[in-house]
């Protein structure tokens, strides 16, 4: 067994090479191999937002406060809430992210695949992030 308290590790800030504007992420899970779940509480600024990626196998999101927006490629812009929980399929492209003047935090659960869990790709501009 292994307990991570709460407190004992250090929040990181959201890379700009994946994440327009302020982003904060918190670690929850990284299991030892051969297990392969990777989890994080990811808390998005108002305007804040992932850059298109996808996860090689997959990736659930589980909205815990604010208010958010999601797409997928080619899809339309969709409204998250807390108590929502998105999956998207091995590949799927996509982004994440804040409404314009909401902070929107959830967890991202997905698993590693030889070590990556995630694909990640060109930011989501101004035009493609307005609702």
């Amino acid at each position: 067994m292994d307990i991570k308290r709460s407190g004992s590790r250090p929040s990181g800030k959201g890379p700009a090479s994946y994440f327009t504007g302020q982003v904060r992420i918190d670690p929850l899970l990284d299991c030892p191999e051969p297990a392969r779940a990777k989890g994080a509480l990811v808390t998005f600024e108002p305007g804040a937002r992932t850059a298109w990626h996808t996860h090689p196998l997959g990736q659930s999101l589980i909205v815990t406060s604010g208010l958010g927006w999601v797409q997928v490629w080619g899809g339309p812009v969709e409204e998250l809430r807390p108590g929502d929980v998105v999956w998207f399929p091995p590949g799927e492209k996509h982004w994440h992210g804040a409404t314009a003047t909401t902070a929107m935090s959830h967890i991202a659960i997905q698993e590693a695949l030889a070590g990556n869990t995630a694909d990640w790709m060109e930011h989501v501009d101004d035009t493609q992030y307005r609702r």
